[in-house]
């Protein structure tokens, strides 16, 4: 049991890790279009991203999956562009009013992609080791707390432009999404992938 601090701190310092932004700005597109008020949901979002990340973390980790490290790297900008998007067509009243969000499913199924970009880490990290459940759940645990960080700071200034400093909640929302949607544009131009 001793490895799974270790692993915890992994997983914290990865999703926070300034060099791994691609996560950062994904968790953030996902949280734009809600309010401070709208915690519970946002918890939601960041459970059902982990879910996700964590069921192709296992099994890619187990080598059930396995998929080509140029496809992923391409992938998870896409989601982040199509997510960031999404975000510029929907109104504060559809958020407001729907009880499923699309983003609760853009974060389940992203989440299946995101994290199979973190499985060749882990896959290195864990070595030849046989029983990885402890190290997952650990590293997912990790992951679920830089999440949780990172949702935290972004709503806490959210807060400060949109309800102190009285910005629009909807010019709030179209700034911060497009800027995320060209950082992703650029990302996907760059991906291995496509050269």
């Amino acid at each position: 049991m001793d490895q799974f601090p270790h692993f915890l701190l992994i997983g914290k310092d990865h999703i926070l890790d300034k060099n791994g932004y691609d996560h950062i700005l994904f968790v953030i597109a996902l949280c734009a279009v809600y309010a401070v008020r709208d915690w519970r949901k946002v918890l939601i979002l960041v459970t059902a991203f982990t879910i996700g990340h964590s069921i192709t973390l296992a099994l890619a980790a187990y080598r059930v999956v396995e998929f080509s490290s140029a496809l992923v790297e391409f992938l998870i900008p896409v989601t982040i562009f199509v997510t960031a998007v999404s975000n510029l067509f929907r109104s504060e009243e559809s958020v407001a009013r729907a009880s499923i969000h699309l983003n609760y499913v853009f974060a389940g199924v992203f989440g299946l992609i995101h994290g199979l970009g973190f499985s060749t880490l882990l896959r290195e990290l864990l070595g030849k080791s046989q029983n990885i459940v402890t190290q997952l759940l650990a590293f997912n645990i990790g992951l679920e707390i830089g999440q949780i960080i990172i949702v935290a700071l972004f709503m806490a200034l959210s807060f400060i432009i949109v309800d102190l400093a009285g910005v629009s909640r909807r010019d709030w929302k179209m700034v911060i999404s497009s800027a995320i949607a060209g950082i992703a544009l650029i990302l996907i131009k760059d991906s291995e992938f496509l050269t």
